[in-house]
């Protein structure tokens, strides 16, 4: 026992699921055993034998399963045991229940486990175990010895941490939850599955009855009643998912209990005989998981007893526990007691974790249900003295000021003792931070047919959600495998987002007789970052002032411009409506507009690869290209930054003697016209194939422009301060060149495509004369949108204020099928909406999104969401008569 019992670390309890006769979740579990529901069934008589109990706890639909979710054959399917297979889905949604993701966690996850004796191999599959080939017979055990359960469920479910298949009768379930948590506290993993599945077959023939024996005469469980004479068996699943407490919290995970301490141990030889219960055994469970809570006694205010309404069994357990806690406390009939056997049942190996599962959901719910079937106390259990009383009807649990606490015990056949204290959850926290004005819901599914049932599963939980609608979008994203079929909405509340769900529910429905396979195609993206003149008044604004990371860039470029601008960068890009008109002067001056596009792209693009996306190729457009190329590594965000402020501070210096125009026509034609014009007239921008833009000294272009337009050509003058990449440009080239070789420049480490050649980029990039160059020389826009293309590329996402350079590479590449066009940001749009539209289409493309990354900068907390729609069909082999 560890000497500080404070410093010992408390286990959380964060998922659930199961299966219970009447009910096909926890969901309908709870809501039976708060109505006082006994889920038992009457069967046809079919014996005429009047000791033949004509009742039972029956699972439906133990015949069907998901085989193709878990990657089973059809054969494979048939030849498992349901046991297993019912396993399987509940651990699935346990997990998802827990906001887990297998696939994409990062910890260690573990599986403790046990399972009933396989009926279904000896009474449907025998003779096939007896005949079939060795590999037949091989197969055949896998998926029905009790030895495989844990670990078939860790390869089904690639968990890595420890995988045990737990045996020890009726107490099998909860010794897998105390074997977790240690494992838990030992740091053998980060998250534990525990629990348990039992079934027996066939379901509906009910059982004989012998006196004396551990059946109930009248097929009903009268725990701790003087007329109760033995227990009935049923079928059930249930698991857990277990987590130590410091981690859970820290996580944001959904907390339903805290499993303070546990014991285990076993009666040994001083008892009646193998099969009966030891008084001394279960006190000293109690006493030891007591103390390993170093809780007091007085402060359990509910026992889940074992309870198995035998003649035997319960008067020694209340003998037991009264013993224990008698050890530090003389009160009496202050603790609540009661069993769900009086509900579902005797479940055998999975008896112990659905005991469990009924007390976290009292605990989170604040309620003591009611224990069936107890009239009168048995005349051997001594209730007045003790410090229990049977709790007969659902009322609220109150315990003053203290938390709410309980006990839970599990007493196995041949005497291994399971004892668990556990305490409600610790109240979450309040949150009140700056957060996006838009969420991203994301959903997806391993078929068409379940991901239209998801999305009704949604809408109908959204109807009556009370969470935040950011943690339910930040549960889903990122507590959910990803699958082949997607769906996702952006919205800004419930309310918006129901209605979308339902829209796209009906219009799946009209598409329902049409199922197509999802996209295989490979997506690659391209990063376009846009140029000079697609700037405006606090572009991006709302980004900065709700996500920390995007501020922190934009601070950062803010700071090393300051030998540049002594206000700030900021002071200019964002702006309060009386400065308005100021402001926008300034962030339309070349020295400012120039720097302030790089800062904003240079932190949209870092935005976007927090996020994880991830370009494959990267294109800028003129001033563009220097935030494409500090993103591709040529030059890092000091140089960067500098060369720019430098670039603009030259450009702007230089005589406002120059004029640009663009012409819709084709190049060739174009510069036909020019000859006549030499060096005072350049084409400066070719943005596609019918789009041109014409560069020079004013009086030199305005002949120009006179030329083109009495041959039929369209021309329209461009507000720019300056005539870029013309021979005006030449002046600043020499300053700038020795500007530019104090920078260290590297090769690129992503695809960039250069303005200059309209190619992709080798060593050129990294030498001060490509920059210089750079700013002389025609734009080769449409040139690069084709090498884009010819890389395979096909979803194109702008990193600029405004979606210029989408248009035009739609005019380059023609109405080109399966590509996507993404703006990051958009005039008169919300910030929020564009970027989370934008990423609405890039998830549903199949490109992989970091959701911790997604939500790094805000604290999320995860709730519970629909899980896993399975979609089943019927596997199962008839049984046969025995082998003769």
């Amino acid at each position: 026992m560890p000497e500080n019992l404070e410093a010992v670390e408390e286990i959380a309890i964060i998922g659930l699921s199961g299966r219970f006769p009447g009910a096909k979740n926890t969901d309908q579990f709870w809501k039976n055993i708060c109505e006082g529901v006994d889920s038992r069934s009457t069967f046809v008589k079919n014996s005429l034998d009047s000791n033949h109990v004509n009742v039972g706890y029956i699972l439906e639909d133990i015949e069907y399963f998901d085989a193709d979710f878990f990657g089973f054959t059809s054969y494979q399917a048939k030849i498992t045991d349901p046991q297993h297979r019912f396993f399987l889905e509940c651990t699935w949604e346990a997990l998802e229940y827990a906001g887990i993701d297998v696939n994409s966690y990062e910890g260690s996850i573990g599986i403790f486990a046990g399972a009933n004796i396989s009926y279904y191999h000896l009474r449907n599959l025998l003779n096939m175990s007896r005949s079939g080939s060795p590999l037949e017979q091989l197969s055949v055990l896998f998926g029905n010895d009790k030895d495989h359960l844990a670990t078939q469920a860790a390869y089904k479910l690639n968990l890595k941490g420890p995988s045990v298949t737990v045996q020890t009768a009726c107490s099998t379930s909860l010794v897998a939850v105390h074997l977790g948590c240690q494992s838990l506290l030992n740091y053998e993993c980060d998250v534990i599955l525990a629990g348990g599945t039992a079934m027996r077959l066939p379901q509906e023939t009910g059982y004989q009855y012998e006196n004396g024996a551990i059946f109930s005469p009248e097929g009903r469980c009268r725990s701790f009643d003087a007329a109760a004479r033995g227990t009935i068996f049923g079928n059930g699943v249930g698991v857990v998912v277990l987590k130590r407490l410091s981690e859970a919290l820290a996580d944001g995970d959904h907390v339903l209990g805290v499993i303070k301490g546990s014991a285990i141990n076993n009666d040994g030889s001083q008892k009646m005989g193998y099969s009966a219960p030891g008084v001394e055994g279960q006190a000293q469970v109690v006493s030891e998981a007591l103390s390993v809570a170093g809780v007091d006694p007085e402060s359990i205010t509910y026992l889940e007893a074992h309870g198995t309404g035998t003649l035997l069994g319960d008067p020694i357990e209340i003998e037991a526990l009264t013993q224990a806690y008698r050890e530090s406390t003389d009160k009496k009939q202050y603790c609540a007691i009661g069993t769900v056997k009086t509900n579902v049942g005797h479940l055998e190996t999975a008896a112990g974790v659905v005991g469990l599962i009924k007390v976290v959901l009292a605990l989170h719910h604040k309620v003591l249900p009611p224990s069936l079937h107890f009239e009168q106390p048995n005349p051997n259990i001594d209730f007045p003295n003790s410090p229990f009383y049977v709790n007969t009807e659902l009322k609220e649990w109150n315990c003053g000021n203290l938390p709410r606490r309980a006990g839970i015990s599990s007493f196995g056949m041949g005497g291994t003792n399971a004892h668990l204290i556990l305490e409600e959850a610790p109240a979450r926290k309040s949150i009140e931070q700056s957060d996006r004005s838009s969420h991203l819901l994301t959903l997806s599914a391993k078929t068409r047919p379940a991901l239209h049932e998801l999305l009704g599963l949604y809408e109908s939980h959204l109807g009556s959600a009370q969470d935040q609608w950011s943690d339910i979008c930040f549960t889903a994203n990122r507590g959910r495998a990803q699958f082949s079929y997607k769906f996702a909405l952006v919205a800004a509340d419930l309310v918006t987002a129901r209605e979308k769900l339902r829209s796209a529910k009906f219009s799946w429905q009209e598409q329902s007789g049409s199922e197509e396979e999802a996209d295989p195609s490979v997506s690659k993206i391209a990063f376009l970052f846009t140029g000079q003149g697609s700037q405006y008044l606090n572009m991006g604004r709302m980004l900065y002032e709700t996500q920390p990371s995007f501020r922190q860039n934009l601070d950062t470029c803010d700071q090393l411009l300051r030998p540049w601008f002594k206000g700030g960068l900021l002071s200019f890009i964002f702006s309060a409506e009386k400065e308005s008109s100021a402001s926008e002067a300034l962030l339309n001056q070349t020295a400012y507009t120039q720097p302030a596009l790089f800062a904003l792209e240079y932190s949209l693009a870092r935005l976007w690869q927090s996020w994880g996306i991830e370009p494959d190729a990267l294109i800028g457009h003129s001033v563009g290209e220097y935030a494409a190329a500090c993103i591709a590594g040529v030059f890092s965000l000091e140089d960067g930054l500098r060369l720019i402020a430098e670039r603009a501070r030259l450009m702007q210096a230089l005589p406002q003697n120059g004029m640009m125009v663009s012409v819709v026509a084709d190049e060739k034609i174009v510069r036909e016209q020019l000859k006549l014009y030499a060096e005072d007239v350049t084409v400066a921008v070719v943005n596609g194939p019918q789009s041109i833009v014409l560069s020079g000294e004013q009086s030199a272009m305005i002949a120009v422009v006179a030329d083109l337009n009495a041959q039929g050509i369209k021309t329209r003058e461009l507000k720019v301060s300056h005539a870029f990449h013309s021979v005006l440009m030449e002046p600043m080239l020499s300053e700038f060149d020795q500007i530019a070789r104090q920078v260290t420049f590297n090769l690129p480490k992503i695809t960039l495509i250069s303005n200059v050649t309209g190619e992709k980029i080798g060593s050129e990039i990294a030498r001060a004369d490509y920059w210089s160059r750079h700013i002389r020389q025609a734009v080769q826009f449409s040139k690069g949108m084709d090498c884009l293309a010819g890389l395979g590329v096909n979803v194109y996402l702008e990193i600029g204020p405004s979606p210029t350079l989408l248009g035009m590479g739609r005019l380059c590449l023609g109405e080109t099928p399966n590509i996507d066009w993404l703006p990051s940001l958009r005039p008169q749009q919300e910030d929020w909406q564009q970027m989370l539209e934008s990423l609405s289409t890039l998830y549903q493309r199949g490109i992989q999104v970091d959701w911790a990354g997604f939500d790094a900068d805000y604290q999320r907390r995860k709730v519970v969401l629909p899980t896993y729609p399975f979609q089943r069909q019927r596997y199962w082999i008839d049984e046969t008569p025995p082998f003769s």
